[in-house]
């Protein structure tokens, strides 16, 4: 059968596929160590989880409005308002299935295919958002940021990436692959240069916002672009229930745009999914009215997982590891290392040799840092929502392999 250029093109998920190697391994009967995929190991708390039992079982299994129960939709609107200044009313919520739903949905109502438009990306970045820029019909021009900067880009660097054809930034903090939230004044000072361009609409992924770690990095808080007020009429502010709830297998993402853009992304979600089921909307209010102490308690939690990880990779030779002080995510450079041979006889010529020989040799698994951008190329990612058991246990294993390397 036919399959579209744009299709075929298309790379396959670097996350999802480490995560298919450790599965395959673990069937096996290997004892892989996964430092894979970017899922909370703690369980959804329990009061969620019978909000939507007890709608499930009250019969409410019928289709919701499409833009989500409004409710639903009220209280995202009041947590934008309230916890991140971005002043929002309901009907400019739409509920969606994830926030990956929401980015490819906003971004395919930005772009226009064939006029040769430009979306920046700061990198390294998830690697998603590249696929879904082009695949929208947009060339994405990467930012680098470096690793003595923590990746964050610079206002200069920003403003020299723009030009004519520049339609859209996809903006994330805190970030996934680095584990990295910008202060306030840096985000503030990326805005004004974003202010003086008119035409660039802002997609700010803010999926991490709870999981920031101010016990690391002191005053450390989380600043949405949205709340900038020359940003506000042109930024979709995207979100959900994934990372700071534990929800990830339950799909809920959400989307605030200006109310003309939210009609528009309305009709399009209209033509695609629908609504998320019905039963899930009494647990997204139950997450966002009554949840706040499970939600901290995990945030402490992967504080102090952070300063662990960052710690032991701290004692690799070779490993140069920005301290991480938000997600859950360390990003270290291991490019010393490249040119070696493993002790299974396997040449290191990057990331992604490094990462299979890891994974073949020494049973753990990490993404290598190649689909995050250009500027990643020699780094590899750590997830720490494990255990701390596992995080030493791994790492120790990581340690000893790399005392191998030729």
């Amino acid at each position: 059968m036919f399959v579209s250029s744009r299709i075929a093109s298309m790379s396959e998920s670097a996350t999802l596929a480490v995560g298919a190697k450790v599965a395959a391994a673990r069937a096996k009967g290997r004892d892989v160590v996964a430092f894979a995929m970017g899922e909370p190991d703690f369980d959804t708390p329990g009061n969620i989880k019978r909000a939507a039992i007890d709608a499930l079982e009250k019969g409410m299994t019928k289709y919701a409005p499409t833009p989500g129960d409004k409710a639903a939709r009220e209280a995202i609107a009041a947590k934008l308002t309230n916890e991140n200044g971005v002043a929002t009313s309901f009907d400019q919520v739409t509920v969606t299935v994830g926030a990956k739903h929401a980015i490819y949905m906003a971004l395919q109502a930005i772009i226009e295919p064939g006029r040769g438009d430009e979306v920046l990306l700061p990198t390294p970045a998830w690697v998603s958002y590249k696929p879904l820029i082009e695949l929208a019909g947009a060339r994405c021009v990467e930012v680098a940021g470096s690793v003595e900067r923590g990746f964050r880009i610079t206002p200069a660097e920003l403003a020299a990436a723009i030009t004519p054809r520049t339609v859209g930034i996809v903006w994330n903090s805190p970030s996934n692959p680095c584990g990295i939230a910008y202060p306030a004044d840096e985000v503030r000072a990326l805005c004004e240069v974003l202010a003086r361009h008119e035409r660039i609409a802002v997609i700010s992924d803010e999926i991490y916002e709870k999981l920031i770690y101010p016990e690391i990095d002191p005053g450390l808080a989380h600043v949405s672009p949205g709340a900038h007020p020359a940003l506000a009429a042109r930024t979709i502010t995207v979100n959900g229930m994934s990372k700071s709830y534990a929800m990830t297998g339950w799909r809920i993402g959400y989307m605030a745009a200006p109310k003309a853009m939210a009609t528009e992304l309305i009709k399009l979600q209209g033509q695609m999914t629908n609504s998320i089921p019905s039963f899930f909307y009494p647990a997204i209010l139950e997450a966002l009215t009554n949840s706040a102490a499970g939600v901290e308690a995990m945030r402490v939690k992967f504080a102090a997982r952070a300063r662990l990880i960052h710690d032991e990779l701290a004692t690799i030779p070779g490993f140069r590891t920005p301290r991480p002080n938000a997600a859950f995510y360390a990003f270290p450079d291991v490019s010393a290392h490249f040119g070696k041979t493993s002790p299974g006889g396997v040449r290191i010529d990057g990331a992604q040799s490094f990462a299979d020989a890891l994974l073949a040799e020494a049973d753990v698994a990490v993404v290598p840092g190649e689909d995050f951008g250009a500027c990643a190329r020699g780094h590899i990612r750590f997830s720490f929502a494990c255990s701390d058991e596992n995080i030493v246990k791994g790492v120790g294993r990581v340690r000893a392999w790399v005392a191998k390397l030729a």
